[in-house]
């Protein structure tokens, strides 16, 4: 039975795999906010952001979402990195030939990975998406300003029976036009309400209705029809329905989540497909940790000619590969091929194929 107790190298791989992968998460990021900075400052001066805002709104919570969507690579980097240099210093063979098996040699650098794939997993669903939703919030105002977004053709099941339909939708006035409401009872159509635009009244909850239509059919021959300039309704039907999108799904806590989901489903909304990748994106990217740092240490461990070099370049391709890959496959989902819990798995089940093939390789 191998023995899991901590050692002085469990104790050294650990600290060193953390502190090279917060060294690594340090100066990635510093990269990037400077690049960023650059591209947006011009939005910046332009919609008079505050100095405040930009720091504490944008930037603060810009990290961990960063930090969070390239963690893979980040991961990855560390490991090859850090690994090739105690190869290069003969520091692998030492202790495998202390009697230490390739097999306990990964104890160290799983912990690590399960330390960094928890913080990951409590990023995802606890930290982000609040700090998503004030960076959001922030871009909306600062750098996406007075741009209207609009759609097109909408159609949703706003409660059993009731459903709505929309030419279209402008978020610059927060207005549905050609609206139409529809209730159906027993595969009969009972009631319809037409108006050319419904503006969305946030004070009240609810709708203004403008030069509406209403039609109540009866079973005989004495239809209900009232027409009108004005006209107030309340329906559970808000203006955010008509922009969850890619975006404010990410500001949704876990439970919010899962609530959109069910009833983006009941109504029959397109959109669905964001909040169902967004889910299952949020529970599978911590998992990487454990495959990348398993390639990681099996391409690393050996001594080669040429130092480091290749080792590097060859885990950062992968990584890149990997990440490619996790973004192509929420093409299946868009496209109707898979469903998001198939779909957004396979980059891992795949790359557990190929982490297992390696770690049976290495040691020979």
């Amino acid at each position: 039975m191998m023995n899991l107790r901590p050692t002085l190298i469990d104790r050294y791989i650990v600290k060193k795999f953390i502190l090279s992968f917060l060294l690594s998460l340090l100066v990635i990021i510093t990269i990037v906010i400077v690049f960023d900075i650059s591209e947006k400052i011009s939005k910046f001066v332009e919609y008079h952001a505050p100095l405040e805002a930009v720091i504490f709104q944008y930037y603060v919570n810009f990290i961990p979402y960063f930090i969070n969507m390239f963690s893979p690579l980040f991961v990855f980097i560390t490991v090859i990195f850090f690994t090739s240099r105690m190869a290069a210093n003969s520091e692998i063979i030492a202790i495998l030939s202390g009697g230490i098996s390739y097999r306990r040699l990964m104890v160290p650098y799983m912990f690590s990975a399960a330390v960094i794939a928890f913080m990951s997993l409590m990023l995802n669903l606890y930290v982000i998406p609040r700090s998503n939703e004030v960076r959001v919030a922030f871009e909306a105002k600062y750098v996406r300003s007075h741009v209207d977004f609009k759609r097109s053709n909408i159609h949703y099941m706003i409660a059993p029976g009731e459903f709505v339909f929309v030419e279209s939708f402008s978020d610059w006035n927060k207005t549905a036009y050609r609206f139409t409401l529809e209730e159906i009872q027993d595969g009969r159509m009972v009631s319809k309400l037409s108006a050319d635009r419904a503006v969305w009244d946030s004070t009240m909850g609810g709708w203004h209705l403008e030069n509406y239509f209403l039609r109540n059919f009866s079973e005989g021959l004495k239809d209900e029809v009232k027409v009108g300039a004005k006209m107030d309704t309340i329906i559970p039907l808000t203006v955010t329905d008509f922009y969850c999108n890619e975006k404010t799904v990410q500001t949704l806590s876990t439970r919010n989540l899962n609530q959109l989901i069910k009833t983006q489903k009941m109504r029959g909304d397109s959109n669905v497909i964001y909040a169902q990748i967004e889910k299952n994106n949020r529970i599978s990217l911590p998992f990487s940790a454990f495959i990348l740092t398993i390639i990681g240490v099996s391409l690393s461990s050996h001594k080669r000619r040429g130092g480091i070099g290749w080792n590097v370049a060859l885990g950062i391709a992968l990584a890149f590969s990997y990440i490619l890959f996790m973004r192509f496959s929420q093409m299946f989902v868009f496209t109707g091929m898979l469903p998001p819990g198939i779909a957004l798995w396979i980059p891992n089940v795949l790359y557990s194929f190929i982490a297992f093939y390696l770690y049976k390789r290495a040691p020979k």
